[in-house]
């Protein structure tokens, strides 16, 4: 075991710029080379997703959320000998390619000539016909029995998970009232499956929808179209929604939290007129708003009306939400203050030399993962929370608005654990002990990291010049301990012979358990899923 700093690298040579850079697509599956041994119960694949095309003919892409989607996929065949690698290139952007130019708005680049071709237009109707993005390159997951590739926009793409071929594209404004999902949604052991958007609600005022999707259906109809709204959060501000990645969800409550990164849309507007619009220009943030808590029952869907807000943070991902004696314990992972991360993710960053990178994150807004407490009964002026092992407190002002302060469960100088995973089968919405994530240095990925959020202990698996992605964890068939299984994770290490490789890590102690290397290059990737 080791501290997230006992072995802090430095990168002067530079090699993580490779991880930003265009890969060629996979017509064939590779063979790969195993070191150690694979264990005999992972079977099925891992599907990963994210950026692998950082050009398109001459024109760059300049935001890391505007690469092209790609998608690897690694077969597990009898165990031992017979590991594959397959990755493909999403056919969504075949006209991107065809035409020689970028021809949607991105996050960070313009399509020229036509800046309204943008993840925005959904916001208004008759703006009909208008392209919005469907380059789905942040996340998979399943909808019955189907798969699906996301993104943040109300696209989402039907894959085959054999070929990585692309079925169809759908729509989700079809069937609900929603002008984007986003890619995390939270998924029952039934196969039911919940998500947040945000929408127009009553008198032309932006709000934000929990949208469930069913599991299989009997009569094998498409559960999607049986979607609905069960629930709908009021926004803070009429035109201009929260940025909004994720949520967290209990056995019985919704947690929605909203933060001081806007979306301007009156901005958005009147930037259709101006040559050279992008979707990074439409955020600002709302420096006196802070963090605002939102919660409400799951079933039957009920807005519960109680005013909880925090010190302004900027935050992505939920690691896990669970009541416990009469509170909602919210474990996340935040950056301090208002100013939006993605400002930082600017390729031209993210390639720099390893000291301007540091120097660039020495500005932005810094990593903590943090512990929210939300009584469900309030009491005023005393802290309310009464749970014994946390230190995050909540506490009634005159007004009735409940003032949240966290307990800090991990903090380091431009050190983020991020792209948290836990046991989610079993643990999902549960009281837990264990958080997977992936370890980013000044944003640059390199490290697997696992922490205790009880005791606050902390393991490391690391390696030179060797950049991971978003650590899976799957669990020992015949596991009894929360931690009993294996954590599976994609590996650029740009300078070696077989430049890519898929890491197994015992999920107790991160120590390696095997390794299947691939000759090809493989860039960052977001996230994923391993299905048998």
């Amino acid at each position: 075991m080791s501290s997230l700093f006992d072995h802090r690298f430095e990168h002067p040579a530079g090699s993580y710029k490779k991880i930003f850079e265009t890969c060629e697509d996979l017509s064939e599956p590779l063979p790969a080379t195993v070191t150690g041994r694979i264990p005999t119960f992972l079977k099925g694949s891992l599907l990963r997703l994210g950026p692998g095309l950082f050009e398109v003919g001459d024109e760059p892409f300049y935001h890391l959320f505007d690469g092209q989607a790609l998608m690897h996929k690694f077969d597990f065949k009898n165990g031992q000998d017979n590991t594959s690698v397959y990755s493909l290139f999403q056919d969504i952007y075949v006209n991107a390619i065809t035409e020689k130019r970028v021809v949607i708005t991105e996050f960070g680049t313009c399509a020229y000539p036509d800046p309204c071709k943008n993840i925005f237009s959904r916001f208004f109707s008759y703006f009909k016909g208008v392209e919005v993005t469907d380059n789905c390159l942040v996340n998979v997951y399943p909808v019955g029995e189907d798969y699906y590739a996301v993104t943040e926009t109300n696209y989402i793409t039907k894959v085959n998970t054999d070929t990585l071929e692309t079925l169809k594209k759908v729509d989700m404004c079809d069937y609900v009232n929603i002008n984007g999902v986003t890619a995390h949604p939270h998924i029952e052991k039934d196969g039911t499956v919940y998500n947040i958007g945000n929408c127009m609600g009553k008198g032309a005022t932006l709000a934000y929808n929990i949208v469930k999707t069913p599991p299989t259906q009997k009569d094998k109809s498409d559960p999607i179209e049986k979607s609905k709204v069960v629930v709908q959060f009021p926004s803070a501000e009429r035109f201009k929604p929260s940025y909004v990645h994720s949520f967290g969800m209990s056995e019985n409550y919704f947690v929605f939290v909203e933060t001081p990164v806007k979306i301007n849309l009156l901005k958005f507007l009147s930037a259709w007129s101006i040559r050279g619009s992008n979707y990074m220009d439409c955020f600002e943030s709302n420096e006196s708003q802070g963090t605002l808590f939102h919660i409400a029952k799951k079933d039957p869907g009920e807005y519960i009306d109680l005013k909880f807000k925090g010190a302004p943070i900027g935050m992505f991902h939920h690691i896990n939400t669970y009541e416990d004696q009469g509170f909602i314990v919210v474990d996340l992972c935040s950056w301090k203050g208002f100013e939006f991360v993605y400002n930082y993710l600017w390729l031209a960053n993210l390639r720099a030399n390893w000291e301007e990178v540091k120097k660039a994150a020495m500005m932005a807004p810094q990593p903590e993962v943090r512990r929210y407490v939300i009584p469900l009964d309030e009491e005023q002026g005393k802290n309310l929370v009464s749970l014994p092992y946390t230190t995050a407190t909540a506490t009634m002002h005159a007004d009735g608005m409940i003032w949240l302060e966290p307990e800090v469960l991990f903090s380091g100088p431009r050190q983020a654990f991020e792209f948290p995973q836990i046991n989610y089968k079993r643990y999902g919405g549960k009281n837990y002990t264990y958080a997977y994530g992936l370890g980013l240095n000044h944003f640059i990925p390199d490290r697997i990291c696992k922490l205790n959020v009880k005791t606050k202990e902390t393991w490391v698996w690391q390696e030179p010049d060797s950049y991971p992605s978003e650590p899976l964890f799957v669990q020992t068939p015949d596991g009894v301990d929360e931690d009993d299984g294996v954590l599976l994770t994609i590996v650029a290490a740009p300078g070696s012979q077989r430049p890519g490789y898929l890491l197994i890590l015992n999920a107790k102690d991160l120590s390696e358990v095997a390794r299947a290397e691939v000759d090809c290059t493989i860039p960052v990737t977001f996230h994923g899923m391993h299905f048998s």
